[in-house]
């Protein structure tokens, strides 16, 4: 096994607390489009791309139009629930991130959320600097569970998959890191860890602070 050089992070539900607060806005959403389950609905959606998400949505709901329409009701809300409630990092992020820098791990932001939205959200939470690359939902075509957005994200490194590790706290986002060939550690945060997580993920962990700690004791060996 190569040594791993650099640490590729989701963003959603991994680095910021955004999914509590996309929850919120797809349950008024729902209430507005009468929609049924929203909260099987939504977590079947988490760590999708938009186009990805409104394709799901479109069994559920009246067609595509409606679907995008549901899709762009809940990007209207977010900003609302945002401002509402503020949006927080996930425990133990700013250690993660600066113990990690410190000891050489190069780091990267893989998130299916559009760069619209990647950019001024990590500014605001002050972790925007730790990251040297993006790689969004938005410059893929096929989204996690698909390898393409990790494959790319090693690529705008100069690195091959083998010397990159994930932390990903979705089922779709292991799925996505593993099948392109990257060990990935997981955290989970609103989907706990299932037999098939177990087997395919590297490490499961609690939080960033145990992620980091494992990936820093493995450096040094």
């Amino acid at each position: 096994m190569k040594k791993i050089k650099a640490v590729l992070f989701d963003m959603d539900g991994v680095l910021l607390d955004t999914e509590s607060v996309c929850k919120i806005c797809w349950e008024r959403a729902a209430d507005e489009y009468n929609l049924k389950n929203i909260d099987e609905i939504f977590l079947q959606c988490v760590g999708r791309s938009r186009a990805d998400t409104t394709r799901l949505l479109q069994k559920y709901l009246d067609g595509e139009k409606e679907a995008e329409s549901f899709r762009e009701r809940t990007s209207v809300l977010f900003d609302v629930v945002w401002k509402e409630k503020g949006l927080e990092k996930m425990p133990f992020v700013s250690e993660c991130l600066e113990s990690l820098r410190k000891a050489g791990f190069r780091l990267a932001v893989v998130s299916s959320t559009r760069k619209v939205r990647v950019f001024p959200q990590l500014k605001d939470a002050g972790i925007f600097d730790y990251f040297e690359t993006f790689t969004t939902g938005d410059m893929v075509t096929r989204s996690k569970p698909d390898p393409e957005i990790y494959l790319k994200a090693a690529s705008s490194l100069g690195l091959s998959p083998d010397e990159c590790a994930a932390i990903e706290d979705s089922p779709n986002g292991v799925r996505s890191a593993v099948n392109a060939g990257i060990k990935c550690i997981m955290v989970p945060d609103l989907i706990p860890a299932d037999d098939e997580m177990r087997e395919k993920a590297w490490k499961i962990f609690k939080n960033l602070a145990e992620a980091a700690d494992f990936l820093i004791r493995g450096a040094l060996e």
